[in-house]
């Protein structure tokens, strides 16, 4: 059944909301921004301001993080204005505690004394450490770390990129070593400037951040000192690993003065968090550009044998931490924007739903989008898009269905790897992202995994783990009970495909996804 709960308030805004309330700042790739919530975690406030993507050679992105750092101060002024604007008696006094979430293995070093960065910061999506990372895996290759890390050897992480700026900034080594600069992620940048900068910064980053770096063993939760000699990173400038909940200092920004800064969670694992996934075995799914799956799988670390990334999903206080298997998906709503601007097919994103509805099935088409190759659980860079099974039958329509199907497909994949890794089988689906607006891609889901697909009410699931992680600190929030008592469901797909239809389905998608692979040959 399709919506069985639809709300007239999809986007979960509060339209008076009482105090008190709790701030999150999420800042992401792209934007930063601040959003104030309601003790139901209904969003009464929100400000957000863009910054410059910096692309200095092909494969290299950076970010200015004093451009960050002065954006992420007036989105909370901005916030917290219009949320004196919009509730009467409203005062900065009323946000009793903010979180932080962040764009995770972004890179930065910066001077402890000075507060200026040494360098841009090196984005997550920059490849500049893929020679590195080779040579870093000597011999074993990818799997150099992944015992002690839950990770592979990849340029994606943030440990390779702090070493290149040591070896390519002149002079920095030196500095590193004699204690003068300091390392973190965002959540630890932002963090030290709320909390004073140059004037007493804390210099802390969570269990989930510092589970993104290569450098923290995942079994004791602290920096591996033997990967630091390895990969030759001096101890000096890493944070202090903290629990993703709890009161690191306070803060004197954008008009609030002594509210306690009290969470930090990188972005897949917050959203983990807002979804409330607090048991194992639930896994939430987030629907963007690409897709990133998130399974919770209780208090140990599950090694991956199925191309998946084994992390930290997240820590309460002193509590033991929560472990999860992410897998992650290059292209999805990718695919929408390819068909739409550079195809012609559609002239928006949402026709797609139209005219995939106006065919029962795919025509016998797939299409498999490894249009840079496949990430998990493949991991293969040598493999391309492919459209296989056409004949003079298929229409554009067709192709549109395909479309929303190979979004199904690779999610499948991905729960098949997590089931296999895990042994604890999918219960249900949560969702998030952009792209759950279509309610066909959600049935077919459904369909692909043969179990329910989840939609909230309240979209901005990022901010809201950040929120929540920072009220149970505080004791907004008594326990995650009262937080699962918050989740309202928005809509819920159940599977309707015959068992026998999907697997067929799946074996020819599968057909197709070996159709890609070995496309482009090593060039020596």
């Amino acid at each position: 059944m399709t919506d069985p709960q639809t709300s007239a308030d999809p986007t979960g805004t509060s339209s008076h909301g009482s105090g008190p309330f709790i701030a999150a700042i999420d800042q992401g790739t792209t934007s930063s921004r601040c959003i104030v919530f309601d003790r139901d975690g209904r969003i009464v406030a929100v400000d957000q301001k863009e910054h410059e993507q910096i692309f200095p050679k092909p494969g290299w992105v950076e970010h200015d993080a004093a451009e960050i750092w002065t954006n992420v101060q007036e989105v909370v002024a901005g916030a917290i204005a219009k949320a004196a604007q919009d509730i009467p008696g409203f005062t900065p006094a009323d946000v009793k505690a903010i979180g932080i979430t962040n764009q995770r293995e972004t890179t930065l070093l910066w001077d402890r004394h000075t507060g200026e960065p040494v360098h841009n910061a090196l984005v997550w999506q920059d490849t500049r450490t893929d020679a590195l990372c080779r040579e870093l895996g000597r011999n074993v290759g990818q799997d150099r770390f992944r015992r002690e890390t839950g990770l592979p050897l990849a340029s994606y992480f943030a440990g390779p990129k702090i070493r290149w700026l040591l070896d390519n900034v002149p002079g920095l080594r030196e500095r590193a070593e004699a204690g003068d600069i300091l390392f973190g992620t965002m959540d630890s940048w932002v963090i030290w400037n709320l909390t004073g900068g140059v004037n007493g910064g804390v210099h802390v980053t969570d269990v989930t951040n510092a589970s993104r770096t290569l450098l923290m063993n995942l079994h004791t939760l602290e920096w591996d000192h033997k990967i630091l000699a390895s990969m030759e990173v001096p101890a000096a400038v890493l944070p202090q690993i903290r629990s993703s909940s709890e009161v690191y200092g306070t803060t004197n920004v954008g008009g609030l003065d002594g509210v306690p800064v009290a969470s930090a969670l990188g972005d897949q694992q917050a959203a983990l968090f807002g979804q409330t996934c607090f048991a194992e075995g639930e896994a939430k799914s987030t629907y963007g550009t690409g897709t990133f799956m998130l399974m919770n799988t209780g208090g140990t670390p599950v090694n991956s044998y199925n191309g998946l990334i084994t992390t930290v999903g997240y820590r309460i206080g002193e509590e033991a931490p929560v472990y999860a298997l992410e897998g992650s998906i290059a292209v999805t709503g990718a695919l929408v924007q390819w068909m739409r601007d550079q195809m012609g097919l559609i002239s928006t994103a949402a026709e797609i739903e139209t005219l995939a509805s106006s065919v029962a099935d795919n025509g016998g088409a797939y299409f498999v989008p490894a249009f840079s190759g496949l990430f998990a659980p493949y991991w293969r860079d040598d493999a391309r898009g492919v459209i296989a099974g056409l004949t003079r039958y298929v229409t554009k329509a067709h192709i549109a269905r395909a479309v929303l199907e190979a979004t199904a497909w690779q999610t499948r994949e991905i729960a098949d790897a997590m089931t296999k890794d895990s042994d604890v089988e999918l219960t249900a689906l949560k969702v998030d992202g952009g792209m759950t607006s279509n309610n066909l891609l959600m049935q077919t889901l459904a369909d692909a995994l043969d179990a329910p697909v989840v939609r909230p009410m309240v979209a901005e699931t990022t901010c809201l783990g950040a929120a929540y992680a920072a009220g149970l600190a505080v004791g907004f929030w008594p326990d995650t009970d009262a937080l699962r008592a918050n989740w309202k469901r928005a809509a819920e797909w159940t599977p309707r495909m015959d068992a026998a239809d999907r697997d067929r389905e799946y074996k020819n998608w599968l057909k197709a996804v070996e159709r890609t692979m070995g496309w482009i040959e090593e060039e020596h």
